[in-house]
């Protein structure tokens, strides 16, 4: 490089920030000269690395000294919903505990009122349950096996004329002696259904069981209801095996009245019911004799696989035959009074005083199933009286559907007569002989309230065999609670005095006499006084819960858990 060279002037780009600032210290040979305002200052030494380390540090390398912890083994990829480890099904603590903190369900009161009333609960508010037949093995009882028992259970309950409440109060005591809290179950009219879920991240295991048979056998009843009794009992202490065992006995059962009984029972029930409206000897005699004829042609029909329709309209031909055929012979007898026995026979208050009592207990679907075979039963005994009384008035017979029946001339005789129906009624519906004479006296004194309320006091017969009604319910709740057993068998035979036979007898009547208008204001007469037996019994044993002291000295304050949502 030349003088003249050195000395030009130099461009912009030697004259930039990257210079070396003036003072600096020389860069060594072979080294750029161009360098950065980066740069250390002289002076400023680095520490030196060792050659094993890397030249490049980040200011989030550990310290010298400090080793990392050591690294846990990874998890196992697994689901959100699968159980947590420290999970126990038997021991499953609630979702969450609400702010008013979880009801307590007295122990001292009948199994019926507590799981009627956990099931008036949502389930996060339920009490733990008393595992009372698990014992001390690690699983217990497999769940599926624990709801088929629980769904055979309630088939027998629910073809036995059960309320709807009372079986889903059974299947749930079922399920809670072996455990299962978290359990939901379902009845409908022929559907029995539950489900259980143990935990809030477990898959929940549902079973059904359709009801395809329905028969009265209240024999069976109870013992289904005991042995609901003693798998509550936390000292019975009952394995799953003895209860499936007990539970095919009560299958295995035979009615404990052959069917010559039944049928004369039936004849004994019209002929009581002949003479509760005024009859005399002979039309008690033709009254028997009609019944006993009409429930041997329904057997023939059902032997044949006819429907119960079919059953019940043949069944109520016989009885209105024989009334025509006593007034066309002019035979001095009351021929109005045998056809109402025969109704009295036939009127089908079981189911309705369930279909009723589902509906007031909110099971609406079961009520409304409930009521429809009602209504289907009815129109069946109206076609068979209807037929034979439209031929009697052909051939001439001489009805008069405003004439008056029995209007408590004699109160002995037809309190007596009640008592008779009472009876009569109980061995129709398989009672246990126990109970028979309990609901004997029961009728009785249900005709006693109605007769001094409407022979005497002149009351409306709708208001008094709501009352009367009312004490029958009443005392079938308390004879249930004192034998730790179902109320039916306490209440539905003593119903049977009340029955409105004879305003539905002068309904078709006139009907048939073509005064239609005339005929269905005595139907829905009829159709009042059977809804005020339902409702009476229903209020009857809704007011023992309420109101009155409970065995083992429990007040009603411990159902208060038992509310219902009022719609809003």
């Amino acid at each position: 490089m030349t003088d003249a060279e050195d000395h030009k002037p130099q461009p912009d780009e030697a004259r930039n920030a990257f210079r070396p600032p003036t003072g600096a210290v020389a860069q060594a040979e072979g080294e750029s000269s161009a360098t950065s305002e980066f740069e250390l200052p002289e002076g400023l030494e680095t520490p030196r690395h060792n050659g094993t380390e890397s030249e490049t540090t980040s200011e989030f390398a550990l310290p010298d000294g400090l080793e990392p912890p050591p690294h846990a083994p990874p998890e196992a990829e697994g689901s959100a919903f699968s159980t947590p480890s420290t999970y126990s099904a038997w021991n499953a603590p609630p979702a969450f505990t609400p702010a008013s903190g979880i009801p307590a369900v007295s122990q001292d009161v009948p199994w019926q009122d507590r799981m009627r009333a956990m099931l008036r609960m949502p389930v996060a508010e339920r009490p733990a349950p008393e595992t009372a037949q698990r014992h001390d093995d690690e699983t217990g009882p497999a769940v599926p096996r624990v709801l088929d028992l629980t769904l055979r259970i309630g088939e027998l309950l629910l073809a036995g004329g059960e309320g709807a409440e009372d079986v889903e109060a059974a299947m749930f005591a079922v399920c809670r002696s072996y455990g299962l809290d978290r359990c939901e179950p379902n009845v409908t009219f022929t559907l029995l259904s539950i489900s259980h879920q143990p935990s809030l991240v477990d898959d929940p295991v549902t079973a059904s069981r359709t009801v395809r048979r329905r028969g009265t056998d209240y024999t069976r009843l109870a013992a289904v209801y005991q042995l609901v009794d003693h798998l509550s009992d936390p000292e019975a202490h009952l394995s799953l095996e003895e209860s499936y065992r007990r539970l095919a006995e009560i299958r295995r059962n035979r009615h404990p009245y052959p069917t010559w009984v039944l049928t004369g029972a039936t004849g004994l029930l019209a002929g009581a019911a002949s003479m509760l409206v005024g009859g005399d000897a002979v039309v008690f005699v033709a009254a028997v004799v009609g019944a006993m004829l009409g429930d041997r042609l329904a057997w023939l029909c059902a032997g044949r696989g006819l429907p119960e329709f079919y059953q019940f309209a043949v069944a109520a031909m016989p009885p209105a035959a024989i009334g025509i055929a006593l007034n066309l012979s002019h035979v001095d007898a009351k021929a109005s009074a045998v056809i109402t026995g025969g109704l009295f026979a036939l009127l089908p208050g079981r189911a309705l005083v369930a279909g009723v009592q589902d509906g007031l207990t909110g099971f609406y679907i079961t009520a409304s199933a409930r009521l429809l075979e009602v209504m289907y039963f009815f129109v069946s005994i109206v076609a068979g009286v209807l037929i034979v009384l439209y031929f009697g008035v052909q051939l001439g017979a001489n009805l008069n559907p405003d004439a008056a029946l029995g209007s408590g001339n004699q109160p002995v005789v037809q309190i007596c007569a009640s008592m008779l129906l009472s009876l009569a009624f109980a061995v129709l519906l398989q009672q246990e002989r126990t109970t028979v004479l309990a609901v004997t006296l029961n009728g009785g004194v249900a005709w006693c309230v109605y007769g001094a309320m409407h022979n005497v006091g002149g009351i409306s017969p709708v208001a008094s065999t709501a009352a009367a009604a009312g004490l029958v319910g009443l005392f079938g709740q308390l004879m249930s609670r004192y034998r730790f057993a179902s109320a039916l068998p306490y209440t539905t035979a003593a119903i049977g005095p009340l029955l409105p036979g004879s305003a539905t007898y002068f309904g078709l009547l006139a009907i048939a006499q073509n005064e239609v208008d005339r005929g269905l204001v005595s139907l829905s007469k009829a159709v009042a006084i059977a809804l005020a037996i339902a409702i009476g019994v229903n209020l009857g044993g809704e007011i023992s819960r309420l109101f009155l002291r409970l065995p083992g000295g429990a007040s009603a304050a411990n159902r208060r858990a038992a509310k219902r949502t009022r719609g809003f």
